[in-house]
This record gives C-alpha cells, structure tokens and sequence, in this order.
C-alpha cells in the first residue's frame, strides 16, 4: 500500500509502505531532457517505463545479480527494497555517442574495442559532472571496494543486457546505472529503461531510446512501445 511521497524527482516518486525496508517506486509521464531545461509529458511514458523496467529487473535478478526490486504492483509502480543510495552514477559505454564524442571528439557510431565504464556525481545543479575514483575516496562519496563492485556489476549487467536485447534486434549503445547499500553490500537501484538507455536498431540505426524526444525524431511513446514489443513485455 503506497503511503506518504518520501521523494519526488523528475520521472518517478518514491512512497513509503505499510512494510519497513520497502518503497513504491511511481514512474510519471514526464520526459525532461539538457538537466530539465526540456520537458513535456508524454501520455503512457510512465506505465511503458514501469512495464520495462520491471522486465529487465526480473531477468538480472533471474542471472544472479542483486537488485532492488520486489514486484510490480501497478501500471505504473514498482514495490522496491529502500537502499542507502550511493552519490555516484556509473555509465557503461559499448559504442561513442552522447557527451563523450562531445568531451573527446569521437565519432558517434564508433564501436569501442572493449566496455568502458565511467563514473559521475549525481548532482542537477552541477550537471552531474564526470569523476574518477579518487574523488570517490577523498570526498567520502563511495569507497574503493564500493566503486570496484559497482563497476563489475555493471559490466556484468551490460553482458546480460546485450545479450537480451540482441536477441531481438537491438543494440544497448550506452547506460547509466545507479546503486545503493543494503546491510553493507552493494545493490542495483533506480530503473533500467530507455530514459537511462541508448538503444539502436542493429540493422538501420534508428533510435529507440529517449534520443527521440532529445532531438525531436518522432513520438516518444511509439518508441517506447516498440521496444516493449520486440522484449515480448505485455503492457
């Protein structure tokens, strides 16, 4: 049973539960865009989100890894285990595009010879800015032995990703992932979606990820659809 709003951002809410340790995590309509400086509210986003994160949770929990989730309890809500949420986001790159074909120049297409995970503090004011281990460490944001887990995890979660959305035509270009402690281990939090996602078509490259409503390629939600389509997700 979903209770007070604990924490509302962008695209979701968290609510407390009639359960100590649980959330319910609500996906929203709204679709932002440049750190919220674009926004709209696109109709079925949420419930797409939702639907699609949930499936994906599933099939990692299925694969061994720790996440977050419990349930799906809704069209649009996710019943999740509350986590000590760490301050720090970890992208993981398999081919350039976005901000680092802008930061090194780089073609975007580019396949790179191997995943490269990157590290970001999670801060809108700042623009959530791109940081190394170190800081991690000197600021008191993540440990080392935190930032190795969080960074094999997500390694791990790119190559059980990859391979399910392969399956069905798909190529997971890049994403961001964020975690978070639970009795002291680190847990795969937040959502996997194609807000988080870059997602290509692997036979003509057309996107299929929140790239449409940054650039203005078409209708968010079809897109959305699309991808649900091809995973087999009922809606």
């Amino acid at each position: 049973m979903k209770g007070k709003l604990k924490y509302e951002g962008k695209g979701k809410a968290l609510y407390t539960t009639e359960t100590d340790g649980e959330l319910i995590q609500v996906f929203k309509d709204d679709a932002t865009a440049f750190d919220g400086k674009k926004h709209d509210v696109i109709a079925e986003k949420g419930e797409l989100n939702c639907a699609i994160s949930s499936w994906f949770f599933e099939k990692l929990q299925e694969a061994g890894i720790n996440t977050h989730y419990v349930k799906r309890e809704g069209s649009v809500e996710m019943r999740i285990k509350e986590l000590e949420m760490m301050p720090v986001e970890v992208v993981v790159r398999n081919v350039a595009a976005g901000s680092i074909c802008r930061r090194l120049g780089l073609e975007e297409g580019m396949v790179l010879e191997r995943p490269l995970t990157e590290l970001f503090y999670k801060d809108d004011a700042l623009g959530d800015p791109m940081i190394n281990t170190e800081h991690c460490e000197l600021f008191g944001w993540a440990k080392a032995d935190d930032i190795r887990a969080m960074r094999q995890l997500a390694r791990d979660v790119n190559r059980i990703l990859s391979d399910l959305l392969e399956n069905v035509g798909i190529r997971l270009i890049d994403f961001k992932l964020e975690f978070g402690l639970l009795d002291g281990e680190i847990v795969l939090g937040d959502e996997v979606t194609p807000d988080g996602c870059r997602l290509w078509d692997i036979e003509t490259g057309r996107k299929l990820d929140k790239d449409v409503f940054r650039q203005d390629l078409g209708g968010l939600s079809e897109v959305y659809h699309e991808v649900a389509n091809r995973l087999g997700i009922n809606i």
